[in-house]
């Protein structure tokens, strides 16, 4: 039976010992550390985790010193191969988002059942990435909520060349529909460009499409 290592870091004893009542049952998984910040957890890594790989870090987002944030990107930064799992009573759309960003391999709130965190350890170790449903369903509602905010930051004349540009219209052609000049045109397909975020006409012309402006 392969054994991995496991470090643990939660400013909150009770749950932090509910978590290691669940895991003694567990003979392939062997705590070597916890800590109540991650500051603590970073050094060690730091010190010890080339000699002594750890497999899995299991973290709380709000802790001192060094939140499960910033620990998750210095261990996604410095220690690669280790796995992250975020369990935390704290699951608003951006702080899931930037943890997504930071490339966390899990996340599950704190109130989740015993089965599910021993599954989202396991898949996650078997080099799976693990979300519960609820956090999905935050992330997902934040990120249309973000695209809408930002679609409604458009102005008129910004959507209509968006709509133009996804219905394959050539600059010259969008000047003429719109009685603007080509130079116009082509600033407004840059800002576009710029404030979407995407690297080109075919990605201006997704986002038309995912916001409904034209049909797919």
């Amino acid at each position: 039976m392969k054994s991995y290592k496991i470090i643990i870091a939660d400013d909150h004893k009770m749950f932090l010992d509910g978590l290691l009542s669940i895991l003694k049952g567990k003979p392939e998984y062997t705590i070597i550390l916890t800590a109540n910040t991650g500051k603590n957890i970073a050094k060690y890594l730091d010190i010890n985790n080339a000699d002594e790989p750890v497999d899995l870090v299991i973290t709380d987002v709000n802790m001192p010193d060094m939140n499960g944030i910033e620990l998750n990107k210095h261990i996604k930064t410095y220690h690669k191969k280790v796995k992250t799992l975020v369990v935390s009573m704290l699951h608003d759309a951006q702080t899931i988002q930037t943890l997504t960003q930071d490339q966390v391999d899990g996340y599950v709130p704190k109130n989740a059942e015993k089965e599910e965190l021993l599954k989202a350890i396991e898949s996650i170790l078997n080099g799976d990435k693990y979300f519960s449903q609820s956090i999905k369903d935050v992330y997902l509602k934040g990120m249309f909520s973000n695209e809408q905010n930002l679609m409604n930051s458009l102005s008129k004349r910004e959507r209509e060349v968006l709509k133009l540009i996804a219905q394959e219209l050539t600059t010259q052609e969008i000047a003429d529909e719109l009685f603007l000049s080509k130079h116009t045109i082509e600033s407004y397909r840059k800002n576009l460009i710029s404030k979407l975020e995407v690297r080109n006409l075919a990605g201006l012309t997704k986002y038309a499409i995912k916001m409904g402006l034209v049909e797919d």
